[in-house]
């Protein structure tokens, strides 16, 4: 077999990239509508009655991408949102692995992946709301546990130790991620219908490959050098909002780049496509397993992996799908981390119970 490296790191990179274009503009036009609404989550008491709380939660934990869960943990902590709501919104979410099944138009059938993204929904959000009832009878309650000022002080210091890091992410960085997203917005739209630009069709696959080098750089700055993670900050205006959703994007790509890369290099390369398809089918409970255990690890990374196998590997079940986008809590599960540990580890936990539970469910059923 002759295998070329450059070739398949090129051709990942622009797959990459392609996925990241669709993916730009979504999270972009998501932080602008969230951006919107802000002020209507600033309020003390709860939003809507009590008896909707896990409703509304679920409704936060379906909107694509990890903002859902984070405006969800703040509504918690500030008292707009029951605990029954929050798990709701965790067991709803799909994270930023959304993004990767509704923008990855050349790795696999578009109505295959909207239909993938409407089952995981329906299902995440049935399951979310009525766990969050279970859980609101039991009783659950916020308990505050108040942020370390020493570590947002070292946040800042660190932040004044790398200026020229910190002008690549707030100034060259971002308005490159900007540019390319708007030129490859109109494509990307189109790519959801099947459809592209003939004229720019050749340049569209070296913006590609640019936006996802570009956005593995950045994400590597601000997330090695400056130490920074991408749920941090205030959103408070429009420009601070715009960086944190480059922050965001510049994360998912090069998850997408590393999971692409991962995966078909073991697939095709190391094991075989064909050999790999046949014990995939023969374990399928082994995968859902492996899939609820990647989708429980802190973050989007665990999702955006399983989503990426699911779009580039035949018959990929269902199912496992289905468990990870239970289990994952998305980009949310940060903030409650730092303002109370045990409510986030009780929801982590839970939740992986809960997705191994309906992902054997789905297996055995067929779906």
């Amino acid at each position: 077999m002759n295998f070329n490296l450059w070739e398949f790191i090129v051709v990942n990179l622009e797959a990459a990239g392609v996925i990241g274009g669709y993916v730009s503009i979504s999270m972009i036009g998501f932080a602008l509508i969230s951006f919107a609404s802000r002020e209507k989550f600033r309020r003390k008491d709860l939003i809507g009655p009590k008896w909707a709380q896990p409703i509304i939660g679920a409704l936060l934990g379906v909107v694509p991408g990890c903002g859902g869960t984070i405006v969800a943990a703040s509504m918690y902590k500030n008292g707009n949102l029951t605990f029954g709501g929050l798990f709701a919104a965790f067991i709803t979410t799909l994270g930023e692995g959304s993004f990767v099944l509704l923008g990855a138009s050349d790795e696999a059938d578009v109505a295959a992946n909207l239909a993938a993204f409407g089952v995981i929904s329906a299902v995440g959000l049935v399951v979310g709301v009525v766990l969050g009832y279970v859980a609101d009878g039991v009783g659950i309650k916020f308990s505050e546990v108040e942020r370390s000022e020493i570590i947002l002080e070292k946040h800042l210091s660190l932040l004044e130790e790398n200026s020229a890091a910190r002008s690549f992410i707030d100034s060259i960085g971002f308005y490159l991620i900007m540019a390319i997203a708007l030129f490859l917005a109109p494509g990307s739209i189109m790519a959801l219908w099947g459809g592209s630009i003939e004229a720019i069709e050749d340049l569209t696959v070296w913006v590609a490959i640019a936006l996802t080098v570009i956005s593995i750089i950045y994400y590597s700055v601000y997330r090695f050098i400056l130490k920074e993670d991408c749920h941090a900050g205030n959103d408070d205006n429009l420009r601070s909002t715009l960086l944190h959703s480059i922050e965001d994007i510049t994360m998912v790509i090069t998850y997408v780049f590393i999971g692409l890369f991962a995966a078909n290099f073991i697939i095709d390369v190391v094991i075989g496509a064909e050999a790999f398809e046949v014990w995939m089918r023969k374990s399928g409970f082994i995968v859902v397993t492996l899939a609820a255990l990647i989708g429980a690890t802190p973050g989007c990374g665990g999702m955006i992996a399983v989503a990426v196998a699911f779009i580039t590997i035949g018959d990929f079940p269902m199912a496992a799908l289905i468990a990870a986008s239970i289990a994952t809590s998305g980009d949310g599960i940060f903030p409650l981390l730092a303002q109370n540990k045990k409510d986030a580890i009780i929801i982590t936990v839970s939740g992986l119970v809960i997705a191994l539970v309906v992902g054997y469910a789905a297996l055995i059923f067929g779906i």
